[in-house]
């Protein structure tokens, strides 16, 4: 186990009618904030009103910026920045799901800052300050709510780039299940499958001697294949959205990766997956992990098959772990597509002509290579990326 320091500073207010606490919550920070969220679910759900009501209670103003998409875009950001410069905003209040929390953790990031908030996507210095932030979760998806991450795309070029800093964790995040009753099957398969490689980053590790950690992951993994299908299933389920939402703050908020290094290579690849093509992130994480295991499956078949064996119930062999480890990925496969997703890029619509493309650029020309369980250069993403096509 490596040495390590953790520490959340995200104060969490789990449960029902949590979101009637945001304007006392915010005031605790700023009585002047920018109010940003996608689009107009939160009207149609009645939540805006509850968001502006709880608001106005406490005497907070608020200047508004919606327009958030999936794979949230720079310009809406700078157009953000612009906004809380011009009114003196002290908080950003982030609500939705990850894209519009990533959003605003950009903007607080670039508010204060005369120079250009990219730069810290591009690995350009790091940032030395940031306005405080606080969500209302309504997918549970990203873990961005509890995270040090944030990941933004930017439309010049289709570049998506992520920053991780202590400073853009939230101050604070409302988390009410009921805010996710109304989703459609596809974002919550989508959101579960996000939450799942969260934990396959990290539990894919060279370090030794981190069974305990092994033991968390591999429950929270359990707990998304045993409620997924309840939620999918039954939507207003509180019970089983209560298990699902929180798995997915605790899969992504730092506690799991404690004592241990994970991947995070799937993750790069698949940024560029969904910065050309705009589909969603789980989506694109759902084709890229099974290819990226196949291809590294033999680094550690011990890994594998213990991960087939607790998380998927595979039957243990010890004669032939390579077999066990390859039925776990099958099973793997078999639950995403369950959900209504595809495993593999054709079956998204998406053909391979830029492969190529996105190996260059998820390695910057080949000049660099990510991955810590198996470090990966340009051609071992385009083998990648060939498993995935068909």
């Amino acid at each position: 186990m490596e040495n390590f320091v953790y520490q959340n500073p995200t104060k969490i207010l789990f449960g029902r009618g949590m979101e009637e606490h945001v304007g006392e919550e915010t005031a605790s920070y700023s009585k002047k904030v920018l109010l940003h969220y996608g689009g107009g679910s939160i009207k149609s759900s009645g939540l805006y009103d509850r968001i502006t009501a709880s608001l106005k209670k406490a005497g907070v103003e608020w200047v508004e910026l919606a327009g958030v998409k999936p794979n949230p875009r720079l310009s809406l950001v700078y157009e953000g920045i612009k906004l809380v410069k011009e009114n003196n905003l002290g908080l950003i209040l982030a609500v939705g799901g990850g894209s519009v929390i990533d959003s605003a953790k950009a903007i607080a990031m670039g508010a204060v800052i005369d120079g250009d908030v990219w730069d810290f996507y591009l690995g350009k210095g790091e940032p030395k300050a940031a306005l405080p932030i606080g969500t209302v979760l309504t997918i549970p998806a990203a873990g961005s709510e509890a995270s040090t991450g944030t990941v933004i795309t930017n439309e010049d070029g289709w570049f998506k780039r992520a920053v991780n800093s202590e400073l853009i964790y939230p101050r604070f995040s409302i988390l009410n299940p009921e805010l996710a009753f109304s989703l459609p099957k596809f974002q919550v398969a989508c959101g579960v499958t996000d939450i799942m490689a969260h934990l396959m980053e990290r539990y894919f590790t060279n370090v030794t001697h981190v069974a305990f950690m092994d033991r968390m992951l591999e429950a929270a993994m359990k707990t998304l294949i045993c409620q997924a299908p309840i939620v999918l299933e039954e939507p207003h389920n509180y019970d089983a959205w209560a298990e699902l939402m929180w798995t997915g703050t605790i899969a992504h908020n730092n506690l799991l990766n404690t004592g241990r290094v994970g991947d995070w290579a799937s993750h790069d690849i698949e940024h560029e997956i969904s910065g050309i093509y705009d589909i969603a992130h789980g989506a694109g994480l759902a084709i890229v992990f099974p290819a990226w295991m196949k291809y590294v499956y033999k680094h550690d078949i011990n890994r594998f098959a213990q991960w087939a064996i607790r998380v998927w119930n595979v039957d243990m062999d010890v004669f032939d772990p390579e077999r066990v480890a390859r039925l776990g990925i099958e099973r793997m496969e078999a639950f995403f597509r369950s959900m209504g997703l595809a495993t593999r890029l054709a079956d998204a619509g998406i053909t391979g002509e830029r492969i190529d493309e996105m190996a260059s650029k998820a390695t910057d020309g080949n000049t660099r290579r990510f991955g810590n369980f198996v470090p990966l250069d340009k051609d071992a993403v385009k083998k990648i990326l060939l498993l995935a096509e068909k």
